[in-house]
């Protein structure tokens, strides 16, 4: 018995060894009309195998590409569409630049710096002023979940100061807002037991 390990390895294996060789047939077919028939006959095969694919834009094309990468481009066939060429194949994707630029401090992250950045350039007013209330509030999220302690507001003052290299302050105006802030967001938890009646006879101790 003659394993898949020990056979040619497949180009494409998801198509399977019988895909491959009726390919490898195709290949030795002499008759150019018979050898065009087969390779036809090969696409439809191909294209039942992913019936959920018919209506993928270009599936019909990658088919064809598939079955020139299954001969190593070497079927003599008239392709309905311009395939692959083999060099493509082994071509690398471009470089995805990522910023260079360091973080001063990791725990609050490139969005925090980003937006200090955009607060200093803000007109002095209300909107700055609830930007800063904002910010400061998420810088003593971030270092709480990092330090997992409590946070001192002369820390997050401090810290507010060096990122936006003096720039802002938290002030007690700053403080005032971030408790506001914090005030609108939280929603207090009702208990859903509330306004039924305990019919339990069971003294509490």
């Amino acid at each position: 018995m003659i394993y898949n390990t020990q056979q040619r390895r497949m180009p494409l294996p998801e198509y399977g060894r019988s895909i491959q060789n009726m390919v490898n047939h195709a290949l030795s077919i002499e008759d150019a009309a018979e050898r065009q028939r087969c390779a036809n006959s090969i696409i439809n095969i191909m294209g039942s195998m992913f019936p959920h694919l018919r209506d993928v834009p270009d599936f019909k094309h990658k088919l064809w590409d598939h079955l020139a990468i299954m001969s190593d481009f070497k079927l003599d066939i008239k392709y309905p569409y311009e395939i692959i060429r083999k060099e493509n194949l082994i071509t690398k994707p471009d470089v995805i630049p990522y910023p260079s630029s360091k973080i001063r401090y990791k725990h609050y992250g490139r969005t925090i710096e980003v937006l200090i950045k955009k607060a200093t350039e803000f007109p002095e007013g209300d909107e700055k002023n609830n930007l800063v209330a904002l910010i400061c509030n998420h810088l003593k999220k971030d270092y709480i979940a990092w330090n997992k302690d409590t946070v001192d507001d002369r820390k997050i003052a401090d810290d507010l100061a060096e990122l936006s290299k003096g720039e802002l302050r938290m002030d007690d105006d700053i403080i005032r807002l971030m408790a506001q802030r914090l005030a609108q967001n939280y929603r207090p938890r009702t208990n859903q037991n509330s306004g039924r009646s305990n019919n339990n006879p069971r003294r509490k101790y």
